[in-house]
């Protein structure tokens, strides 16, 4: 079965990026199941109700978050109603919503949907090794084909913990830093990985943000208000191949899609 994995989508002009390529992405690839990280869905920052119904229509099966899953009020109730949009699990117990769940294809073969969100550079979480394997080992009662979204700042956290859970999860994608990585592999166990997915944004700016404003903080150090750059749309996105049987990864290679210019 085939799993279609795309990076964080980056504001209203990566809501628009999603809203046209990812259909012309399920058509030329025929995924089973589609994930797609939402955290930056609105406005950069965060995700609402808006955000969440796009990204629905265009074709996810499930949406997953990171650092800014708390910036739009709506998200705690959206997390609260929705088990199908997941926040990091391993954000202290009491946190609205959840981390991991088992969901149903569109070839009817389970897939267990997991996310972390790491503590290099980003924060005092709970820990992601402990938590996240918990989580795996709960949800291979009930399939072996497990899906990890990791995000994290740090690429030797991600790779560190694609090789501790190696064997058990299907496939690690590292998100975050919205920089597409060279290094995706199958690690010798049978888990599919890669360090950073990308973005789904535009890229005349800096990580899917305005330029302008980035340089501004790089060169003042003065507090800058950053705008979702809308120019050089792109789509990057992971497409895993995974023995249902098994839950081995047979394959996994990066796609990315441009929007041409009106």
């Amino acid at each position: 079965m085939r799993i279609l994995f795309v990076g964080d989508v980056v504001g209203r002009p990566g809501r628009r990026a999603a809203r046209e390529l990812v259909p012309i992405l399920r058509e030329e690839e025929r995924p089973d199941f589609v994930i797609i990280n939402a955290e930056n869905s609105a406005g950069g920052f965060g995700f609402n109700r808006r955000s969440v119904k796009t990204l629905f229509e265009c074709g996810a099966d499930v949406l997953t978050a990171g650092n800014h899953t708390w910036d739009k009020a709506e998200a705690f109730e959206i997390l609260d109603e929705d088990d199908r949009v997941l926040r990091p699990e391993n954000y202290p117990p009491g946190a609205p919503g959840h981390g991991y769940g088992v969901f149903t294809g569109s070839g009817g073969h389970k897939v267990g949907v997991l996310n972390l969100i790491g503590r290099v550079f980003l924060g005092t979480f709970d820990d992601p090794f402990r938590i996240g394997r918990r989580a795996l080992e709960e949800m291979r009662q009930e399939t072996p084909i497990l899906f990890v979204d990791f995000h994290a700042e740090a690429s030797s956290e991600k790779q560190a913990f694609a090789w501790h859970v190696d064997g058990l999860a299907s496939a690690v994608i590292g998100t975050h830093t919205h920089v597409p990585t060279a290094d995706a592999r199958v690690f010798p166990k049978g888990t599919a990985f890669q360090t950073d997915a990308g973005m789904t944004g535009g890229y005349e700016g800096v990580i899917g943000m305005e330029k302008d404003p980035s340089l501004s903080r790089f060169l003042t150090g003065f507090p800058t208000r950053f705008e979702p750059s809308g120019r050089d749309l792109r789509l990057d996105a992971t497409v895993i191949d995974v023995d249902p049987e098994s839950g081995r990864a047979t394959g996994i290679r990066h796609v990315q899609k441009r929007l041409p210019e009106v």
